[in-house]
Parts: C-alpha cells; sequence; structure tokens
C-alpha cells in the first residue's frame, strides 16, 4: 500500500492554493466544504474561484508566487499550468517539511487526493493510487447510487445521541450491540420512526452467542456475500495457525484473536454471547461441527 488513507481534521488547518484556473476550482470545490483557512494566490482568476474571495470563503492574493510564500501552511496545492513551475514549488514545500499536491504530477506529491462520496458525517474516500482516476470514477458513481442521501441526517441524529448512549451503557460490548441493533432495525432511512428504533434498541440488549466455522483450506475469495456481515460482527477469531491476510482483511480489526482453546471455554464464551470465528483444518472442522450443531459452517457459495 503506497498510499495509506488518512481522514484530517481540518478545523485550524492552513491550506495555499497556488493557482486559480478551472483545476484549482474543482480542489477548492472540496476544500470549501471543510473547515480549513484556504489562502489562493494566483495573478489570474476564474470567476468561480473570485466568487469565494467575493464570499469571504478563501483568501485571495492576485499574483504571482514567491518562494517566500511556501511557509507556514499544513497543505499546499499546486494547479498551476506551468508544470516546472509546480515541481520547483513542491521540491521547496517537501524541504519545508509542508505537504504537497502537484496537481497531474503524481512523482512531486506527498499525498493525493481520493475520489469522495460524501454523505455528511460519512464520507468514502476512493483511490487507485494514481493508476487509474478514470476508475475511480466509476467506482464512486456506484457509490453514489448505492448510498443514499437520508444519510446525512440520519448521522447527525446518531451523532447527537452517541453521549446518551455511552451515559446508559457501561460497557463498549453493550454499545456496539446497541447500535448493530438499532441500524439493523432502521436500515439507511432517516424518517418518522427513527427515533422510535432508537429507543427501542435499548431493550433486552443481551447478545446471543455465535459459532461460525471455517476450513483453513477455504479460499476467503469464495465465501458468499451474507458472510460479510457476519466477519464483521466478530468478538473472537480463534486459529490453528496464523490467519491469511485475505481472511484477515475481511473481520474486524479490534477483533480479539487467539488459538484454538478447549472445547469447554468456547462453549462457555458462546453462552456469555461471543461470537466467534474457529478456523482449523477439516478434521478439526467436522469435530466442531459435531460439538457445535448451531455453529455456521462458511463454505464457497454457502453458509
Amino acid at each position: 500500500m503506497q498510499y495509506f488513507p488518512l481522514f484530517v481534521d481540518t478545523v485550524n488547518l492552513n491550506v495555499l492554493l497556488v493557482g486559480a484556473g478551472d483545476v484549482a476550482s474543482r480542489k477548492l470545490a472540496l476544500l470549501t466544504r471543510t473547515e480549513a483557512s484556504i489562502h489562493v494566490i494566483a495573478p489570474e482568476v476564474n470567476p468561480e474561484v473570485q466568487r469565494y474571495a467575493d464570499t469571504g470563503r478563501i483568501l485571495l492574493s492576485q499574483r504571482e508566487v514567491v518562494h517566500a510564500d511556501i511557509q507556514n501552511y499544513d497543505l499546499v496545492y499546486l494547479a498551476t499550468a506551468n508544470d516546472s513551475l509546480n515541481a520547483e514549488l513542491a521540491t521547496l514545500a517537501t524541504a519545508r517539511g509542508i505537504w504537497v499536491n502537484a496537481v497531474d504530477n503524481p512523482a512531486f506529491c506527498r499525498f493525493i487526493t481520493p475520489s469522495i462520496v460524501d454523505r455528511g458525517r460519512l464520507v468514502v474516500a476512493i483511490s487507485t493510487a494514481g493508476a487509474a482516476p478514470v476508475f475511480a470514477r466509476t467506482i464512486r458513481s456506484r457509490l453514489e447510487s448505492s448510498l443514499p442521501q437520508s444519510l446525512k441526517p440520519l448521522f447527525d441524529f446518531v451523532a447527537d445521541r452517541r453521549v446518551e448512549v455511552q451515559d446508559k451503557l457501561d460497557s463498549t460490548s453493550k454499545r456496539r450491540l446497541f447500535w448493530e441493533r438499532f441500524f439493523d432495525t432502521n436500515g439507511d432511512r432517516f424518517d418518522s420512526r427513527t427515533a422510535e428504533h432508537y429507543h427501542n434498541a435499548f431493550n433486552n440488549l443481551v447478545s446471543r452467542g455465535e459459532i461460525l466455522l471455517l476450513d483453513d483450506a477455504t479460499s476467503v475469495d469464495l465465501l458468499p456475500l451474507a458472510a460479510m456481515p457476519l466477519l464483521q460482527r466478530l468478538d473472537w477469531i480463534y486459529s490453528q495457525g496464523e490467519l491469511s491476510d485475505e481472511l484477515a482483511e475481511l473481520v474486524r480489526r479490534d477483533a480479539n484473536r487467539g488459538e484454538l482453546p478447549a472445547l469447554s471455554e468456547l462453549s462457555q464464551q458462546y453462552e456469555q454471547g461471543t461470537r466467534m470465528l474457529l478456523v482449523a483444518d477439516t478434521q478439526k472442522i467436522s469435530l466442531l461441527k459435531a460439538h457445535f450443531p448451531m455453529a455456521k459452517h462458511l463454505r464457497p457459495g454457502a453458509i
């Protein structure tokens, strides 16, 4: 992974954008949605950039950029039509410890801006590490159609109630179970019944144990789509050996992990409501199936 995705808090973030043409306008269309302070430097300014300045959203300096400008910023975007100037300023910014993005020149970029699906508090970022931005836009269009606009007010509703949930429920596991129950009932809607679903989710917060079985010879690429949400709800992952990288990508990263314990311990955890994935060889999986008839066996194309 060449580019590691990060979400940066833009409060008190100082951004410099050099250039004020069409490319700069597209950058500003995203940057101005944030809380960042934005300074634009360019000798010529297109009408869209000028409108941002007229409303006071950006500070505009209509002049040529100089080396002394490349300092005291957190991020610098270089969007001039002069590639050699972009490269020169990018090298300077890097030398001064400033993260820089030279538009359409990955070799001089300390960071890149992904394709973004914006649903208020829910933001999805897509990147192909600069290899295929057209395909990233294709993925974005699919997500735009599958993520409804109702998610914006829904996550505002959830954010407003997080403190209340923390006060009412004294453990992380109970809070996770509460939110799972809320979203299972409410889905991605925000309507007159959302508040009702929220209050009902506090009732009978008792986790039911769950055991998933997976033969370590099974390719995770062949698992059915229905297995994916189950893998994301796990509390524990037990295995005879090390998990494959492919499987590790599909399970909760904060789930506990360990070697397969005794059957009696597994039974006790199941009774206590623990949700587990047991990964073992074919022979061991057969024994586990016999001991835990309620377990779900994850197999290619079926559960």
